[in-house]
């Protein structure tokens, strides 16, 4: 048994890309977010050196970025599942 019917658009490789990318993206600046937060539990208190600094990078950046991937797939979706319609 099939499960793509005739009428449904065939997923291309950029959206998969883009989609797997912001989860990925998404889900690394929740685990810099919870190391801060459990660095900061146990007594961390110089966080200027080591990794720390790129951990608050990602942890600020990341979600607007996988966001806009996220945004990016919603907009070439709708353009696909558009120029599929028309025929």
């Amino acid at each position: 048994m099939s499960t793509n019917s005739d009428d449904a658009p065939v997923v291309r490789w950029i959206d998969r890309a883009l989609a797997f990318s912001s989860l990925g993206i998404l889900a690394l600046s929740i685990v810099c977010f919870a190391s801060v937060m459990i660095a900061g539990a146990v007594g961390v208190d110089d966080y200027s050196t080591g990794l720390w600094p790129t951990v608050f990078v990602v942890q600020m950046v990341g979600p607007v970025v996988a966001f806009a991937l996220l945004l990016a797939l919603l907009i070439t979706s709708f353009v696909r599942r558009s120029r599929s319609a028309k025929g």
